[in-house]
């Protein structure tokens, strides 16, 4: 007899949420036996338990669900191994290549901020001399202003 999983197992082994475990049936990516009054409980295969781990590693890589279903379902056919690696390589190729792009969008967004911050630190030291300067201005000449005043007094 093979092991099988309530959704609150699953959920508690991969730190999901029950609503989010019915989220990947409603999509097709597990397909649970349903036994009890009306079909109530669910009961999860082994099977079930690994396209829910394949499903998660894929989000992890960053593929949409649709991608992952694809893939996943890839393996569950009785097709050619060589083809569905293929397929695999080409959705992963491409996803490398997003997110390549992403980081580079990103890298720019990063030196463009670090411009706009050497600019406001240059423009924030030029306004704190110009400040100082009147201040330490207004200190040297307050003493020779009492002495003239002094005199002509």
């Amino acid at each position: 007899m093979s092991t099988t999983y309530s959704i609150s197992d699953l959920a508690k082994e991969f730190d999901l949420t029950t609503r989010a475990i019915r989220f990947y049936e409603d999509l097709g990516l597990l397909q649970p036996e349903r036994t009890g009054p009306g079909g109530r409980n669910r009961v999860y295969s082994g099977r079930d338990r690994t396209r829910l781990k394949l499903t998660l590693r894929a989000k992890r890589l960053g593929l949409s669900l649709t991608e992952a279903k694809d893939i996943i379902e890839m393996y569950d056919s009785p097709r050619d191994t060589g083809a569905q690696l293929q397929k695999f390589l080409d959705v992963l190729a491409a996803h490398r290549k997003q997110v390549e792009e992403q980081m580079a969008d990103l890298q720019a967004n990063l030196d463009e901020i670090k411009v706009h911050q050497r600019e406001a630190k240059a423009l924030l030291a030029k306004s704190e001399l110009k400040i100082s300067k009147p201040v330490a201005k207004a200190l040297a000449t307050k003493p020779a202003a009492k002495a003239v005043g002094k005199k002509a007094a």
